[in-house]
């Protein structure tokens, strides 16, 4: 009720305190942090699709060399995609972090 209160009252102005967020808002860092973020658990989902889709070939590739390197090098590219996500969050919350 307070948030419809302030909307219509032309003549104040919404703080970030009236919405429920508190802290900075809208700083350059927060912003970078949140695209990142953002980024960051994208490109993880993708790769657990990956995984899981490349489990699937090795599964179901009934013996077949070619459709079974397919599927480990998807799968260690999806590893690997992983372990670069992890580090890139880690360095990014550090330097964010210290400046």
């Amino acid at each position: 009720m307070n948030i419809i209160n302030t909307i219509l009252a032309a003549t104040t102005k919404i703080s970030p305190g009236d919405i429920g967020l508190s802290g900075q808002v809208g700083t350059g860092d927060a912003i970078l942090a949140n695209v990142l973020n953002a980024a960051y658990f994208w490109a993880g989902i993708v790769c657990v699709i990956i995984i899981i889709i490349a489990g699937y070939f090795y599964v179901t590739s009934a013996g077949n060399a070619s459709t079974v390197k397919r599927a480990k090098d998807a799968l260690m590219g999806a590893i690997i995609g992983l372990i670069v996500i992890i580090f890139a969050t880690v360095i990014t919350q550090f330097i964010i972090g210290r400046f």
